[in-house]
């Protein structure tokens, strides 16, 4: 069975086999590491990934229920030259990265409250963290990292 769905504004058709989950084609059919295999059960976040504007975990999703959808991976978010969205860039200058296993779900998640909201209170952003686990940071270099681009971006919509 062929499934056609965007991945990262491209359109792609894929041969899927029955179980064949998205993190397992985006890594090892298509090369595109940024995505994180954490738990595989969905419970860490690190394999976050966006579609149709809401956060997933691509180890739950498989490829055949993908069909006409839009899929943005943490590779998605960088600008045309390849360099970090602004989001991307506020996790470098606040520090938000340590090891940087968790980083791709967490910058999916912050992107998701962002499209939601330019104004999210830290409550919110704490919310919409709840499924993304960090053993580093802490979270509050995370959380200061979207409020710094929620404000930027208010400030640009202006």
């Amino acid at each position: 069975m062929n499934v056609t769905f965007n991945l990262n504004s491209e359109s792609i058709t894929f041969r899927d086999s029955e179980n064949l989950t998205l993190l397992t084609l985006l890594r090892d059919h298509l090369g595109l590491t940024g995505t994180k295999p954490g738990c595989e059960v969905g419970d860490c976040g690190a394999c976050a990934v966006l579609v149709d504007g809401q956060l997933e975990n691509s180890c739950l999703l498989k490829v055949k229920d993908l069909s006409g959808k839009n899929v943005i991976t943490i590779e998605g978010l960088a600008g045309p030259d390849n360099t970090p969205n602004d989001l991307q860039q506020a996790f470098i200058t606040y520090g938000a990265t340590q090891c940087g296993y968790c980083t791709p779900g967490m910058i999916m998640a912050g992107e998701a409250i962002l499209t939601k909201s330019l104004d999210p209170t830290r409550e919110e952003i704490r919310q919409a963290l709840e499924k993304n686990l960090c053993r580093c940071t802490g979270y509050l270099q995370i959380i200061e990292s979207i409020e710094a681009t929620a404000e930027l971006r208010r400030q640009g919509a202006k």
